[in-house]
This record gives C-alpha cells, structure tokens and sequence, in this order.
C-alpha cells in the first residue's frame, strides 16, 4: 500500500516586491506578477525552484522594466489577501487558496479563479525519437498531398514538463469570444469544449475575448483544450515548462490592442492584396495564366492577383521550389507580362519537400529536416534561411510577389481518415504525430515559425516589395509576418457557408486581422472522403450552385482579402455566363462594389497597422453590453462604419435548381441599438434597437452604414487596386457631423514604417 505523500500548502507565506514584479510564494509553488501597463498583467506560476525565463517565440515585449509612466502599481496585503492594483486594474489574490479575482478600475469583478486548485500543474517526463534506432514511417496519399507519419519507433525521455490547469469562473451574462478559428458555426464560446490544435480546417490561437471588459493570452504554443461545460471551466495545455499566461483589461477592441502591444503590429499588406484574387484548382501553364489575365482586362474586371496553386514544379517533385521547364519556359516574362497587365503573382509553396528533389537533399545537408520527415524544420534559423534561399534561387528572382504557404500545420492528420474522427481522438492523434518531430511545448508553433522564414528573408531581400503570405494556419504573433489566413478546404453547401461567418469573427477576436475564404467552396462535389462533401453533383450547370458562389463572392468582397478558389468546376466569373445571366451580372457588380470602396477599404488596413485596430469584427465588439448581439454571428462591421449582412440561405434556387423563396428576397437583420442606420444602397434611414427585413437580391446583399459616417469611394471605374481614380466622399448622417481619415501611401514597400505616407481628414457637418 503507497503511503500518501506529504500536503503541501498552497497559501502565500512570503511576498515581495521587485520593482515592476511580484513575487508570492507557497510551499507548493511561487507565482510571478508583472506588471506590463496599466491594463496588462502577466502571471507565471511554477513549482519548480525557478522559472524558465524561456524567450517565447509570439510574444515580442521586453519583460524588463517598462517606463515608469505605465509601471506605476501599488501592493497591499493583510491576513486575508494580496492586492496588486494599476490605474486599470486590481487583481486581489487570496492569501489562503491562492486564487485569483481581477477588478476594473471601478471596483467591478471582471473574472475569478476557482476558489481552491484554480491552477494546477500536472508533472509528466516527456518523450523525444531516439536518432541511434531505427524510425519505420509511413508515406500516405492525402488531398494535401504525401504526408509522412511515424508508425514505429524507440523513444527516449526529454524535457520534464508541466500539463497545465487554469480553473474559472465566467459570469451568467458574459459572452466569451476568440481562440482562433473553428468550423463549427459556433460564435459565442460559452458552454462549448474547444480542442486548439492546427488543422486543415481549424486555427488555434490562445486569445480569449470577454464582453465583460478583459481578455486572456496564454502564453503556451502546444496544443489546449478551453471547457465551459458540466467537466468545469478551464484552459488546459498539453505541455509547458510553467503556466504563463497575460490578462488585459478592457473594452474587446481595447484587447485587440493589448494583444499587439504584446504580440506585435500587424503589417500593411501591398495595396494589390486588397483587391480581387482569383485562384484556381489549377491553372497549369504559363499560357493558360496570362491568357486569363488579359481576358479580365478585356472584360474590364478588376483583377489585382492570379494564383498557381500546387505544382509549378517539374512532374513528380513535390515541394521543389522551382518552375517547371515545360510548361514555365520563361517564367520572368510570365511575371513581366502579368505586371505589364497591373496583375501580380502569387504561388503555392509547401514546407515540405519530396525525397527526390534537391530542396529535401539540400535541407537534409544541412541538418534543417524535422526527425524522419521530408518537413524543413523552421524553428532552426539555419533552416528558415535555407528555406527562403530556396525561395529566392527558385521563383522570388523570377518575380513572383507573393507566396501561398499551403498546409503550414503541416501535419493533417484528420485528413488520412475516411470517416470524420471524433473531436478528441483527432486532437490525441494530433499531440502524438507533431510530438513525434517538435518538442512537446511547441507543437502547435509551426506556422508562426514557418511564416517568419517567408518574412524574414523576404524584408532582408528588399524593402520596396511588402511581404504577402496567404497561409492555412496561424499562431500568436503572427500578424506582424505579413500572413493572410483562410478558412481551409470547405466543401460547398449553405450551411458549411453560414459556419465559415463566426469562423472568421472569432479569429478576429484573436487578434490577427487578415483572413479569408474560397469564395465557391474549395470541394464542390461530393468524394469518398469525409471532407470532400459537397452539395452539388454538376456545379457546372447547377442553378443552385450558381446562386451558392454568388453569395459567398459578395460576401468576400467585405473581407479583408477578396479571393476565389476551389477545385470541380472553374471560378473565373465568366463561368456563370449564359441564358439565365443575372449570376453573372452579380459577380461583376460585387467585384465593381470593391474597387469602389478601395479608399474605405486601403484606409481601414491603415487603422489596422497604425492604431491596431480590426479589419472585421463582431457586434460584440461595438455593443458588448447589449446581450442581443451576442450570439449574432451572420452580422459584422467592415472597418467602423459598415455592417454587412450575408445571405446564407438560397431565396432563388435549391437541390436540383428547384424554386425557392422567390416571393421574399429578404433577410432579417438586426439593427444595434446605439446607433442610427442608413441602408447602404438607398440610403432609407431606420432608427437602431429593432429587428427588420432587409432586401437581399440577387446582385446585393445587405449593408448598412452607422449614422455619421462618411464613407471614401472611387469616383470612376477601376479594374485594379492601384488605378487613379478621384475620390468622392457618400455622407450617411441625420444631422450628426460626419468624418473619415483617408490614408494614402505608394501602396507597396515599407517606407510606411518611417511616415512615407499622409492621412487628411475630411469632414461634413
């Protein structure tokens, strides 16, 4: 029989003060307060006999001592508790449990820990592949391509760390946003159990937005798991070397903020990503791309970018970052006749690389390939450098503008099942497969280590070309490396498209502001794979099909990145010409819609960098006190003024191109109470505070403009984002004075940074 070990008191004995910090100290463990501004505090707890002090890879703010201006605190204790109070905050710690309770500057609780327990660390010995035994791996076919997975291999102990628990109590009335992006419609987090892991068709990011005025970072880059179900409310992770996590005060757009003040500011992107990026599953020779650039000319079409997806290099080189001799003979005069037609060019690449190409000999050269893989392993430097010279060598010398980091997971291991996994199995499945080749505290990091390979080398190649890097998966910090991310392979139907909405807003919420979708669904059809689940068995001549890719195209007109993509069936807008032409019409209007609205659009992505602001953002964001919004996840603002509605049901057509709905081309919105609207189309005015049905045509979908706006718009036509146009401003007002800060820089390199550009402020009472 085991005697039972010795108890250990969790009740602060000691504490002490060190300039910005506070340290208390227990038998079981010691806890770190530091006191970043006056709204942010970071919280380390170990029970060890010191803390790592490891540098973390995300967040960029030096843990010296800030200035004395946002370090001012004061420290107060008793028998009873210890009170570390900023001009913003006061977090109260009981004395005799540890746990912990934040208050607003007005006395308001904003969060409490659990009152006993409310963090535990769970020791476990981790485990590493041993590099004197053999590995037996697996090669396996998937829809992103041959991936590599261990099956056999001796294992030997690593690192000693920690599972860590952060146990607490939410309020009945408060909503909860954020943690990155999910695919299962979901909006408001509460009552959910969330597994944050990176996935084809998931993003895990730490960040957790509260309506009640605060927000958390959890500093952990492996994989975790948030509960607010009958099994407790929790943020779990897998491995750490201690808890270390950051609480900010605030209003959630004020979190937004704090989250970059500690992760870093999101860049401008060139100008050109602002406007319409068509892509495709797959265009496959030089000829076929440039023939498709001038015919959007000759439409008059705005075009700003095509895509190559997989493949530009030689048949059967996966990964291989070079151009296929075939069919690119001359890919500099591909590139120069693109940007003689103002379209930019942007190609897939992939972190991994096929044993048979000289990219993986190369890696392997030099020791840069993860343990018994064909991934580069970039959180080596000497790997992200090698990586990039590839990049370089290859196609940025024969001048391509941007990159499409496909599968930046990079391990998928949902998708080598035919059948959709449950949740957690894919979640274990997911912690042993990237255990197998990153340290276990790291192994949700990857695509913010792959993504600093791309911008790194690109901003040490040149400052007059501003990186731009379309990534599946993401990871904090990550907006200041010139990513834009997307939703992943979705499959066409309205209710995968109704899900794609709170998907986008909760990523949003997490701070990094540049996200996208395959406008049309990337699988159309329907296949013997789980994810391969479309609705529509001939798109090509699908009404219903027609009227799915025209709603999500004016729905990504309102998004940071406008892009079209997917395989089974083309999506160059002159696919949906023909008898019945009104989609076609609707497809081009949107895309006039968006080069109208540029100057709106190019100065919100200024507001984004300059005052870290979002691009989008849920109701909550705006009117995180009005509990009507809540749960409202198909409504958002597009920079501050407009609120976009997208119609995520057929009014026209269903299965077999069956009329539906055609009596009521509506939808119902609601209109926030706080402000005033304008239709956005008409003009109509409506008082806020009231449920209404807005029209939603064919060609339009709902937007409508807060009271006292003042929206730029080009005044001519323009077929890409850099074309001159006069500027003419639409005033939305009742009688309130209306204003708009119009930025306006070269539209490409960096000399944004150093004020190279100018914001004049138009006004109209």
């Amino acid at each position: 029989m085991l005697s039972p070990s010795p108890y250990k008191s969790r009740k602060i004995s000691e504490v002490q003060v060190e300039g910005n910090t506070v340290l208390c100290r227990s038998e079981v463990g010691t806890h770190r307060l530091i006191v970043v501004t006056e709204n942010i505090i970071r919280v380390t707890y170990t029970e060890k006999d010191s803390f790592s002090d490891v540098v973390k890879p995300g967040v960029i703010l030096p843990q010296a001592a800030p200035g004395p201006e946002v370090t001012k605190f004061s420290c107060k204790e008793n028998d009873s508790e210890i009170a570390l109070c900023t001009a913003k905050i006061t977090l109260k710690i009981n004395r005799e449990t540890a746990s912990y309770s934040y208050f607003d500057c007005n006395g308001k609780l904003l969060l409490s820990e659990r009152e006993r327990d409310s963090k535990i660390l769970d020791e476990f010995q981790s485990y590493i592949l041993s590099e004197n035994d053999e590995i037996e791996t697996e090669r396996i076919q998937t829809a992103d391509g041959i991936k590599e997975f261990v099956r056999e291999a001796v294992r030997v102990p690593g690192e000693k760390l920690y599972h860590t628990f952060l146990h607490l109590n939410f309020t009945e009335d408060e909503a909860l946003y954020g943690l990155g992006q999910n695919d299962d419609g979901i909006l408001n987090l509460r009552g959910q159990k969330l597994y944050l892991h990176q996935a084809n068709m998931k993003i895990a990011v730490p960040v957790l937005v509260s309506t009640k005025g605060y927000g958390l970072l959890y500093d952990s880059y492996s994989t975790m798991i948030f509960s607010d179900n009958g099994s407790g409310s929790y943020l779990y992770s897998e491995a750490d070397k201690e808890m270390d996590f950051y609480f900010m005060a605030g209003k959630p757009d004020e979190i937004v903020s704090s989250y970059r003040v500690l992760t870093g500011k999101a860049t401008m992107l060139p100008k050109w990503a602002y406007g319409f990026v068509q892509s495709q599953e797959r265009y496959e020779t030089a000829d076929e791309i440039i023939g498709l650039a001038k015919e959007y000319r000759r439409r008059g079409i705005g075009l700003d970018c095509l895509v190559l997806d997989w493949m530009s290099w030689p048949d059967g080189m996966w990964g291989q970052k070079s151009f296929d001799e075939k069919r690119f003979p001359d890919p500099q005069k591909m590139t120069d006749d693109l940007h003689n037609l103002n379209v930019h060019f942007m190609l897939s690449i992939w972190p991994n690389m096929c044993k048979e190409c000289d990219n993986n000999a190369e890696m392997k050269k030099e020791n840069c390939l993860l343990p018994a893989s064909d991934l580069y392993n970039p959180l080596k430097e000497k790997a992200r450098k090698t990586y990039w010279n590839q990049v370089k060598r290859g196609l940025f010398s024969k001048g391509v503008d941007a990159f499409w980091c496909d599968s930046s997971e990079p391990i998928t291991v949902e998708w080598v099942h035919r059948n959709k996994p449950e949740e957690s199995a894919t979640y274990y499945e997911y912690v042993k497969a990237l255990s197998d080749v990153l340290p276990a505290d790291y192994t949700n990091s990857y695509p913010l280590f792959h993504a600093r390979s791309i911008y790194e080398g690109q901003r040490g190649e040149t400052s007059s070309k501003r990186v731009c890097n379309l990534t599946r998966s993401a990871y904090t910090g990550q907006q200041r490396y010139g990513t834009i991310m997307w939703s992943g392979d979705i499959a066409a139907s309205w209710n995968t498209f109704k899900k794609q909405i709170p998907g986008a807003l909760n990523f949003s919420a997490s701070g990094i502001p540049y996200w996208t979708v395959d406008a049309g669904a990337f699988f159309v059809k329907k296949g013997d794979f789980w994810y391969w689940n479309g609705d529509f068995k001939n798109p090509a001549e699908d009404k219903g099909y027609a009227e799915l890719y025209v709603r999500m195209y004016q729905w990504a007109a309102f998004l940071p990145m406008m892009r079209s993509h997917g395989t089974d069936v083309r999506r160059e807008l002159w696919t949906f010409e023909g008898e019945d032409n009104r989609f076609y019409e609707a497809l081009v209007k949107a895309n006039e819609l968006r080069y109208k609205l540029m100057p709106y659009i190019y100065s919100t992505a200024s507001k984004v960098w300059k005052d870290d602001a979002s691009f989008i953002k849920m109701l909550s964001f705006q009117y995180p006190d009005d509990t009507k919004v809540h749960n409202i996840a198909d409504q958002y603002f597009f920079g501050d003024s407009l609120m976009v509605c997208p119609v995520t049901e057929p009014l026209y057509y269903g299965p077999g191109n069956a009329e539906v709905h055609t009596s009521s081309l509506t939808r119902k919105v609601y209109l926030p109470e706080g402000d005033d609207w304008f239709d956005f189309y008409s003009g109509t005015f409506y008082k806020g505070g009231q449920w209404i049905l807005a029209d939603a045509p064919i060609d339009r979908i709902p937007v409508f403009v807060r009271d006292g706006s003042l929206i730029p718009v080009n005044k001519e036509k323009t077929d890409h984002a850099n074309a001159q146009s006069a500027i003419e401003f639409i005033k939305f007002s009742s009688g309130k004075p209306a204003e708009f800060q119009l930025y306006e820089d070269s539209g490409d390199g960096y000399d944004y940074e150093n004020g190279s550009y100018t914001i004049s402020l138009h006004t109209s009472l």
